[in-house]
């Protein structure tokens, strides 16, 4: 027993001297906590709302009234045609469009059933179900409030005819094979390139590529084409995968779909190599792709948790997160068929990232063998 507390200090001391150690110690767990703490929510709240008031009478003012102040839903825009519906649609700024006919306050008066509709987008099956859940809920309790009787006593007065877009079935495979889609090519590119600049440095062969008469920019660019063209391969085989196994629809154009994942692969990579000019073993190289890669893509960019219920904070850091442009960009594309107009902000975005870390790893490189 002496012997293994003898150990024991001693790991201590080795432990307290080496501050890396002791901080991923202390530091991950409390870390991992605060971020699945604060995204792991299904709650749902400030839910894009649009609305369609055909009648723009007292009653339907009541009843928008309702969805604004019920806390989960956020009025962002007031629509009139049908185009204004499809453009909030294929651009997310409207997960719900009420649409309230002509003449709902005076068939309420009549003492008629009055239908509301409601237009859900539904590229995001759980939050298409949780949406409508609460506008069910909140289009049931006015209807008592018109009545004056308690909910669920009778029949009501609205009826609420909900109509999904996107995911009519609302399918889960549908909305998880994209979010699969960016996970996979995510952590598969960055941990491939994430080791191949470590590898040289352990074998000893990086010495001979500093005297080569080759810049930091030609090798990083040279170390990335073909991992790119593997990754571009394997990417867009997942995707056919999908399709014939999932039944995940192809609505959009191929060529802005390999435009969109090229970019992000770009971007992936990049990453890893940035990683790679920076750790000194192919172990910490490993554990530090998988990092960046597992953690954002899964848990910061929409994935799972819709990003609109985390907090102010989270919802800075999703965007340095290429995975949540790429996740609206890939589902715009092949759920809702949209064109470069659409997603080129998202496009935008990813190529900015890929610029950025592919100048880091250049510039670390360059530092290095100067």
């Amino acid at each position: 027993m002496h012997k293994a507390l003898a150990i024991a200090r001693k790991e201590l001391r080795q432990i307290v001297r080496d501050r890396r150690t002791l901080g991923i110690l202390l530091f991950v767990p409390a870390f991992f906590l605060l971020v699945y703490g604060y995204a792991l929510s299904w709650d749902l709240q400030n839910i894009p709302l649009a609305v369609d008031d055909r009648d723009r009478s007292a009653s339907s003012r009541s009843l928008v009234s309702a969805f604004a102040n019920s806390g989960y839903f956020n009025l962002v825009a007031t629509v009139g045609s049908g185009a204004d519906v499809d453009e909030l649609m294929n651009r997310n700024e409207a997960r719900l469009v009420l649409v309230i006919p002509d003449g709902f306050s005076r068939d309420l008066e009549r003492g008629r059933k009055v239908p509301v509709q409601l237009l859900l987008n539904g590229d995001n099956a759980n939050t298409a179900t949780t949406v409508m859940g609460y506008a069910l809920t909140i289009v049931e309790t006015e209807s008592s409030k018109i009545q004056g009787r308690p909910s669920g006593t009778a029949a009501t007065l609205l009826r609420a005819e909900p109509r999904v877009w996107y995911n009519p079935q609302l399918r889960s495979a549908i909305f998880l094979v994209p979010g699969l889609i960016a996970y996979i090519s995510m952590i598969t590119a960055v941990v491939s390139t994430a080791l191949s600049i470590v590898r040289e440095k352990e074998r000893g062969t990086i010495e001979q590529v500093r005297m080569a008469p080759i810049g930091a920019v030609s090798f990083v660019v040279g170390k990335t084409i073909p991992y790119f063209a593997v990754s571009l391969v394997s990417g867009l085989g997942i995707v056919v995968v999908a399709m014939l196994l999932f039944g995940m629809p192809m609505r959009g154009s191929w060529p802005l779909l390999v435009l969109t994942l090229s970019l992000f692969l770009v971007g992936a990579l990049g990453l890893g190599l940035l990683i790679s000019s920076v750790a000194e073993t192919q172990q910490v190289a490993f554990q530090t792709a998988l990092l960046a890669s597992f953690l954002p893509t899964f848990m910061l960019s929409g994935f799972v948790f819709p990003i609109s219920s985390m907090p102010e904070a989270l919802q800075v850091v999703t965007y340095v997160v290429p995975a949540r442009y790429f996740l609206t960009a890939l589902r715009a594309i092949v759920l809702k068929g949209v064109g470069f107009d659409i997603v080129w902000p998202e496009l935008a975005a990813l190529l900015a990232f890929a610029a950025v870390v592919l100048t880091l790893a250049s510039a670390r490189l360059r530092r290095q063998w100067a």
